[in-house]
């Protein structure tokens, strides 16, 4: 949510784990064949692009590359208290070749800036779906600040994503839409204002009021005193929310355009699904003696 930051990470980029046709990974991706091309100059062309997208957001460096090639891999992470990229160089190159763009192995990177640039790493709870949206949509902003198409910018995961979501990544439909999104974001940024931000891929773009703006949700708690409720991006790790008398609380789910709410009920917790675009009160219904939500009419 965007009051709500995931403090989860790791996108691991390649381990095999099945063997047929096309391996997938651990991760569920598609690992491309090998190329018989060579053109990625290993670890000193890879400092030179982070150092460029470093220099476009005029963001300090907080890691290091490593290259490790035979990993079929490309990821961040932490080790011995010091943030690293490490990455496959003979991968990048497969991944070009396969998505028949030099961009390919560039968003690859960009990807595994987003999770050190949103803290990631910091947990070491391992990927999830909203920190893998996150760093999708940072690829997709750095990618047009560097000058990629929107074509190019989604080549490698419309190449090596899955239909299908895991337990931790996206399906290739919701990666692409996150870094169309953040595409957009720096487009429209560089439309309004002429000037480069710092990686803001949830933003619109626009000065729009959250209060106002209807593709938002508006939450209301129909009770006199503050009341907790628990929201999820996932359905699956709820962070609380504190809704006061009279005062909606205003929000957006940043994974899909819904998201979801759990109450307290008589049996543990009841879950609500909740859409973008509407608001929704929470009432006292004395029949089942069990607060519930409704939804408000337009």
């Amino acid at each position: 949510m965007k009051y709500f930051r995931s403090l989860f990470f790791l996108c691991c980029f390649l381990i095999v784990i099945a063997a047929s046709a096309q391996q997938v990974n651990s991760c569920g991706f598609k690992i491309p064949p090998k190329s018989l091309i060579t053109k990625f100059q290993s670890v000193y062309e890879a400092r030179d692009i982070v150092k460029n997208m470093l220099d476009t957001i005029k963001w300090k460096e907080n890691f290091s590359l490593r290259e490790q090639n035979g990993i079929n891999n490309a990821y961040a992470t932490i080790l011995q208290n010091k943030r690293w990229i490490i990455y496959d160089n003979d991968f990048l190159e497969n991944i070009d070749t396969y998505a028949a763009t030099k961009w390919a192995s560039i968003s690859v990177l960009a990807h595994e800036m987003g999770h050190h640039y949103y803290n990631h790493v910091v947990s070491g709870r391992g990927s999830t779906i909203p920190t893998e949206i996150e760093a999708d949509g940072f690829s997709g902003y750095m990618m047009n600040k560097l000058g990629a198409t929107l074509a190019q910018s989604i080549a490698a995961m419309k190449s090596i994503a899955t239909d299908k979501a895991s337990s931790t990544h996206p399906a290739k439909a919701d990666r692409i839409a996150s870094i169309t999104k953040g595409w957009n974001v720096a487009l429209n940024e560089t439309k309004n204002t002429g000037t480069t931000g710092g990686g803001n891929t949830g933003n619109t773009g626009t000065n729009t009021d959250p209060s106002t703006d209807p593709s938002w949700i508006a939450l209301s708690f129909n009770s006199t005193k503050t009341e907790t409720v628990y929201l999820s991006d996932d359905g699956k790790n709820y962070q609380p929310a504190q809704i006061k008398p009279g005062e909606p609380f205003v929000f957006k789910f940043e994974v899909y355009n819904y998201g979801w709410l759990k109450l307290p009920y008589y049996n543990g917790a009841r879950v609500f699904k909740l859409t973008h675009g509407k608001d929704y009160t929470i009432i006292w219904n004395r029949r089942t003696k069990n607060w519930t939500v409704v939804e408000v009419p337009e």
